[in-house]
């Protein structure tokens, strides 16, 4: 099977990122498709693929989205702000006309089963995996499995306290929630804090990452507490762009102020820590998503 050759499919919101590979997570090719209108981007994504004699094909798609086999609206996707998006037959559309296994989940649980069988988290059975970039989504295995539940995690979306020293206004960059996690950290809150610069245009004003480092730490001390992953994995665009990391690791600690007395938390430099693959994680877990499906 190592040699069979799979399909990887990175369904973004911004663009739709198609490979090939091998159960042992080498990609052999990749190619960025933007995301359009459903119907015009899927033709695209199932041209890229027809005719390259791939096994099985897994998909991490943008959310929410449902994840359950057992659901009707499986491999749908639900209320996105994508609203042309809105209850469109995301895994129908792949699966129908290529006519091979499919292994479906999040785009962020897809990153998180990367790390976790090819990079920094291998080996290990409950690691938390988040992405801070236009938005904040989190991937999180608990016991091996990926956590699903009733959907999918939206961690992203944990509410925090709000820094006194805010300056975004009544308002967070999140459409649904005021102080959010993404509403205050992600690309849209950053932008309208600062004039439209975007994080990484920032990453040398102490005060501006002071205030998301703070609103990050906050995050990480309740996945440390709710989930107790033995390694929290960040990546995206404000992770890798700005000193973000270090600092919240440091403030994470402080929060938990001793409470906490794991090896992992006393040893938190490498207990929260950068992705480990080079921008590959989310490609590297589809192709795991679609070893899995055709074992099943």
């Amino acid at each position: 099977m190592d040699r069979q050759l799979l399909g990887a499919l990175e369904a973004g919101g911004t663009k739709m990122v198609c490979a090939t590979g091998y159960a042992d997570g080498t990609v052999l090719e990749s190619e960025e498709i933007p995301t359009t209108a459903p119907e015009e981007t899927m033709r695209a994504v199932v041209a890229w693929y027809r005719g390259k004699g791939i096994a099985a094909l897994g998909v991490g798609a943008f959310g929410p989205t449902a994840v359950d086999p057992a659901s009707p609206r499986y491999g749908h996707i639900l209320e996105t702000p994508k609203t042309a998006w809105r209850h469109f037959d995301l895994l129908g559309s792949l699966a129908g006309p290529l006519g091979v296994p499919c292994g479906y989940d999040t785009d962020v649980n897809a990153a998180c089963l990367g790390e976790a069988t090819f990079g920094c988290a291998r080996g290990l059975s409950d690691v938390v995996y988040l992405t801070i970039g236009t938005g904040v989504g989190a991937g999180v295995i608990v016991g091996g499995k990926l956590l699903h539940g009733m959907l999918h995690p939206e961690a992203g979306h944990i509410l925090v306290t709000r820094d006194p020293r805010d300056t975004i206004g009544e308002h967070s960059g999140c459409p649904y929630h005021d102080n959010c996690l993404e509403g205050l950290i992600a690309g849209p809150g950053v932008k309208k804090r600062w004039g439209g610069r975007r994080a990484s245009e920032l990453a040398g004003d102490p005060e501006a990452m002071d205030l998301l480092a703070g609103y990050l730490a906050q995050a990480l001390v309740t996945y440390t507490l709710c989930y107790s992953p033995e390694k929290i994995i960040l990546g995206g665009g404000v992770s890798d762009h700005t000193p973000i990391v270090p600092l919240a690791r440091e403030k994470c600690a402080e929060l938990l102020n001793g409470y906490i007395a794991t090896p992992e938390v006393e040893d938190i430099d490498t207990y929260i820590v950068n992705n480990s693959l080079d921008g590959k994680q989310g490609v590297m877990g589809c192709l795991e998503l679609a070893r899995r499906a055709l074992e099943a």
